[in-house]
């Protein structure tokens, strides 16, 4: 599905490659029931040092105030209708609508109801547009963690921000936040059901459990260039018990897993192709040595190595410099050690469910966190 050459985009053959500055920006929020959450979210957007000029939350079959509340806070409501889509149909339904309004080099910031963004996000993002990219994605961090749980995500969301800004290598352009050229936009919309995955108009792929993830395949196939600055940060909520975190990442692993399946072998993929194949190659080496220790231990075999004394120092070195910008907790949980081991093989267990529903092809389902006002 990925396409031949003829049907990459060159941008310097689009219809106005002189003039990549934005004239108007639409700020897009989906939400489901995040009536807890969507003040805030919108207030994230218009309080930013280069507001937008639109702000539409794309209320999808709520059941609670969201829509009320998203007009007292100032945004244009805009409701779907008999969607059965989730997030990716919710957000074709808006830019149906939308982009046939917009000018090629305007700007679509799609964010998450449930998070916030860096005051100066837009400000930068339209910098680096300007600047030649077609997409420029949010670096997001944990959202006031408050029990053992989320401090380790805000450690693993902390570490991905170092590894993001470390090797400039955009591998999502992340849900939580992203803004896009609306001319990409209506190129994936026209390539659908033809060199890209999904339903021929239809901006997001409608069959993907991960629509961002997805959406990072599709412009990349379609030679667009992206980008993730640190300045562009985003708060966002994470999991608070562990079944929430569980059915989040078998539906994270599962959906990267199923956009790879649907993309084939391409340029695009094979990074991604490697990306699964040392998490699978992690998994077997984790319970390895977990098992051999544990024998060892068991028949009275056990003994010390230097080479593994340094080995693990360095490792437990690692582990402390990448969590530098996390919290005090989260400190102290990488100091600690095994805590964030235990958590590794938490998602490690998460990744082989994912992997055995995908080879399955098992029913994939979407699960909405309810969060408490």
């Amino acid at each position: 599905m990925g396409g031949t050459m003829s049907d990459i985009v060159d941008p310097r053959r689009e219809a106005d490659p002189w003039a990549r500055g934005a004239r108007s920006v639409v700020a897009l929020l989906p939400a489901h029931d995040e009536a807890h959450g969507i003040t805030a979210a919108v207030r994230g957007v218009q309080q930013q040092s280069v507001p937008p000029d639109r702000v539409v939350v794309v209320c999808d079959n709520c059941t609670d105030d969201t829509a009320q509340v998203a007009r007292r806070a100032g945004a244009e409501v805009l409701e779907t209708v008999g969607n059965t889509d989730k997030k990716a149909g919710a957000l074709n339904q808006a830019l149906a609508t939308l982009l046939p309004e917009l000018a090629a080099n305007d700007v679509v910031l799609v964010q998450d109801a449930d998070s916030v963004l860096a005051p100066d996000f837009l400000q930068t993002a339209l910098t680096r547009i300007s600047a030649g990219a077609d997409a420029v994605g949010g670096v997001f961090l944990a959202q006031r963690p408050t029990n053992l749980l989320e401090h380790f995500q805000a450690n693993e969301y902390a570490r991905y921000a170092r590894e993001l800004s470390r090797s400039g290598r955009v591998m999502v352009l992340t849900g939580t936040a992203a803004a896009v050229r609306a001319v990409a936009l209506r190129d994936l919309a026209g390539a659908r059901g033809r060199v890209l995955p999904g339903n021929r108009g239809d901006v997001y792929d409608r069959h993907a459990l991960t629509e961002d993830n997805e959406l990072t395949l599709a412009l990349k196939s379609r030679g667009r260039q992206l980008v993730s600055p640190l300045a562009c940060g985003v708060s966002t909520e994470v999991m608070p018990t562990p079944a929430d975190l569980m059915r989040q990442r078998v539906r994270w692993y599962r959906g990267a897993i199923d956009n790879l399946r649907a993309y084939g072998w391409t340029p695009v993929t094979r990074r991604y192709w490697g990306q699964q194949a040392m998490l699978a190659l992690g998994v077997v080496a984790m319970w390895l040595y977990v098992v051999m220790t544990a024998l060892t231990l068991v028949t009275g075999t056990f003994s010390f190595h230097p080479m593994w004394a340094w080995v693990g120092l360095a490792f437990w070195l690692e582990r402390m410099v990448t969590v530098r910008r996390s919290t005090r907790t989260g400190r102290l949980l990488a100091a600690l050690f095994l805590p964030e081991l235990v958590y590794e093989a938490f998602l490690q267990v998460a990744f082989v469910r994912a992997l055995a529903q995908s080879l399955g092809r098992a029913e994939a389902r979407w699960y909405h966190v309810a969060v408490p006002e």
